[in-house]
């Protein structure tokens, strides 16, 4: 895999001021590097963790949540009577993720939904203080439009794989931004959808985390 156009050092420095983990999230850590499993590590997890408690978070929603690795990070930010919502189409995937969180004193605060998160979203009434999306990236844009209503003023929409994920093209991202006519694999247009679509959302204010893949980060502002 080519390196991300990161800098190496800002992640460093982030592991190194995010919160300290414990030996359920090196187990997470060490399972998703001998399976080469794509997570958003601990930099971006401990940046999870503190966007929920700067909402003071009852309630979360993600739209892929693998085998738990980002829910695990906000569980600690998340009420004690508040609910984290994971998604998975990977069943086998999502058991563990029930088990991770057991095993971290999590998993009262959290429900286990096995199918496709944007047709699980419909379910839910909301509302959802932060709202995680890490899904296919070609459907962003339709997960945003899903939950988008159920997120509050001062709720927190964050998005991952921004500038890296697979066979995302950073350039071909930047080009479609900047409104040239190109042609773009359905990951790298997916994003740049995503990104205009939120970054024209009067509704919404939205930032760059510098950290993992590229995070999307955007507030309801009203």
């Amino acid at each position: 895999m080519d390196e991300a156009p990161l800098p190496e050092v800002t992640e460093q420095f982030a592991r190194t001021l995010a919160p300290a983990s414990d030996p359920v999230i090196e187990e997470m850590d060490a399972k998703a590097d001998r399976e080469g499993f794509p997570t958003v590590g601990p930099a971006v997890g401990g940046w999870l963790r503190l966007v929920a408690r700067m909402v003071d978070a009852d309630r979360v929603f993600e739209f892929g949540s693998g085998f738990g690795y980002s829910a695990y990070w906000m569980a600690p930010a998340v009420s004690d009577d508040g609910q984290i919502v994971l998604t998975e189409i990977d069943a086998d995937e999502l058991e563990e993720a029930r088990e991770f969180l057991d095993r971290g004193g999590f998993v009262n605060r959290a429900a286990f939904e096995h199918g496709d998160a944007i047709e699980i979203v419909e379910s839910y009434d909301g509302p959802f203080d932060v709202v995680l999306i890490d899904n296919e990236k070609h459907r962003y844009t339709e997960a945003f439009e899903a939950v988008r209503d159920k997120v509050p003023v001062g709720g927190a929409v964050v998005a991952d794989n921004m500038i890296e994920a697979g066979p995302l093209e950073f350039e071909a991202v930047q080009a479609l931004l900047d409104g040239d006519d190109i042609d773009a694999n359905e990951t790298s247009r997916g994003i740049a959808t995503y990104l205009e679509r939120v970054g024209d959302d009067p509704a919404f204010e939205t930032g760059l985390l510098p950290l993992g893949e590229g995070v999307a980060v955007s507030v309801r502002v009203q």
